[in-house]
């Protein structure tokens, strides 16, 4: 989701501790006075209950520092930083570095138009590389919402990486901005040249049209959209595929309600038919995100693999079934 560039890391106790570790870094070789910084602080079992006071000792920290060293401070810029400090502290274990990419890296600026509940982009990229989808089969998504497995499906097939046409932090730090700026132009250029033509089907299928809108809305946004066949179709029911030979399929089904007993059922009851409409899909591969502790037993296929993946919170299982 982000990557980081560590600074520093020191046991500290109370807000005297938080700033006296904040200030022994030296800032001053990070930051100059013109350029902008902002703070951002999570915390875990920590003395502290709030993540912004933490937050407000580093930048004060900073802010000393550097006045004491060179004279005059950056200014604060919450929104749009040029140098984005990421702090983290885990009981007594403060943690200091720099966010090399700024804007989480899950945000690839495809997604336009998002329906309920979906995977974050990285998720899905992280599902297809573990059911060791490269591109050179048929791939298809059952139940595909708004489409973010079937453009990172695309993404993989047509060698394209994902960050190719967004700015990094790193790029307008003081300190190395513009060497940063030369090598990355360097291999966006590689990257550039080394893109393909998908040349296997890309399908999905969705019952609803509003989530087959959004998924087209989002390949086009991608400019995948000539590469990812949108169909409508009942996941429960023979899935028109046609002649493709068969591939992988992933899909991440509805977790359903765990509150209720009735939910449940009726949850369990939509595994089984699913079970037993893949039964039908003789040749693929098949992986399912599921986020319900029902599912396995009620799907009644046996997995040949299972991975756990957290969905944000939820704990998932990635089972897969060969052919």
């Amino acid at each position: 989701m982000r990557l980081l560039y560590p600074l520093a890391s020191a046991k500290v106790h109370g807000a005297q501790g938080l700033y006296d570790a904040a200030r022994s870094i030296a800032w001053e070789e990070h930051l100059s006075p013109e350029s902008t910084f902002a703070v951002e602080a999570t915390l875990r079992d920590s003395e502290h209950a709030h993540s912004g006071f933490v937050a407000l000792k580093v930048k004060d920290a900073i802010a000393d520092r550097m006045r004491d060293r060179l004279g005059s401070r950056p200014n604060v810029e919450p929104r749009d930083p040029d140098v984005s400090v990421s702090v983290h502290l885990a009981k007594d274990r403060l943690s200091v570095a720099l966010d090399l990419a700024g804007r989480p890296l899950h945000q690839r600026g495809y997604r336009v138009q998002p329906t309920a509940a979906p995977l974050k982009e990285t998720l899905g990229a992280a599902l297809l590389r573990s059911a060791r989808y490269a591109g050179a089969e048929p791939f298809i998504d059952p139940m595909c919402g708004s489409g973010t497995l079937l453009i990172e499906a695309a993404l993989i097939a047509a060698n394209r990486a994902p960050g190719l046409h967004r700015t990094f932090a790193v790029e307008r730090w003081p300190s190395c901005g513009a060497d940063a700026q030369r090598l990355l132009s360097e291999l966006r250029e590689e990257a550039t040249v080394a893109e393909r033509r998908p040349a296997f089907p890309i399908v999905g299928f969705d019952r609803d049209d509003d989530a087959l809108k959004a998924a087209r809305r989002n390949a086009a946004a991608a400019n995948l959209g000539r590469a990812i066949q949108l169909r409508v179709a009942d996941a429960l029911e023979p899935l028109p595929l046609g002649a493709f030979s068969p591939g992988v399929l992933i899909s991440n089904p509805p977790y359903g309600s765990r509150l209720t007993a009735g939910g449940q059922k009726g949850m369990k009851a939509f595994y089984f038919k699913l079970g037993e409409s893949f039964r039908r899909l003789v040749g693929w591969r098949v992986f399912i995100l599921a986020g319900n502790p029902a599912f396995e037993s009620a799907f009644h296929l046996k997995p040949a693999s299972r991975r756990v993946f957290w969905n944000g919170p939820i704990e998932c299982r990635l089972f897969g079934y060969s052919p």
